[in-house]
């Protein structure tokens, strides 16, 4: 099967060797999303919740670059560097999933890339 890559300017471009997404067959494999702002590179900072609102908006524009939406979202793994934030980041996240919510998981690891306090990476289908 042929892959596509999928990669936009409305997303921060990928800080390592690897794309924003790839395509495979009707499968969309979306890289972890930390809280970059793509406009500016700057990390957002301001809280938890602001920074998984970020996350989300970063996940958002590579779905709409491969003409998906949250909708077509059928698994998700969230990456936490204090399971204490679980309820807030819950909250953002679940605004974004208000029907048919994917598969998930929820981790605590030790630390991310640029010491950010969370990750989230989706598969989606069309």
């Amino acid at each position: 099967m042929e892959k596509q890559i999928i990669n936009t300017t409305a997303a921060p471009a990928p800080i390592g060797p690897y794309n924003q997404a790839v395509c495979v067959g009707n499968l969309l494999f979306v890289s972890g999303q930390i809280p970059l702002d793509a406009a500016t590179g700057t990390l957002v900072e301001s809280g938890i919740q602001d920074e998984t609102e970020k996350v989300m908006e970063n996940l958002a524009a590579i779905l709409k670059e491969a003409g998906m939406d949250f909708s077509n979202v059928v698994k998700s793994s969230i990456f936490l560097t204090d399971m204490n934030q679980f309820a807030a980041v819950n909250e953002i996240y679940g605004k974004y999933f208000t029907e048919n919510a994917p598969a998930r998981e929820c981790v605590q690891v030790a630390a991310l890339p640029k010491f950010v306090r969370v990750e989230i990476s989706v598969i989606a289908a069309q």
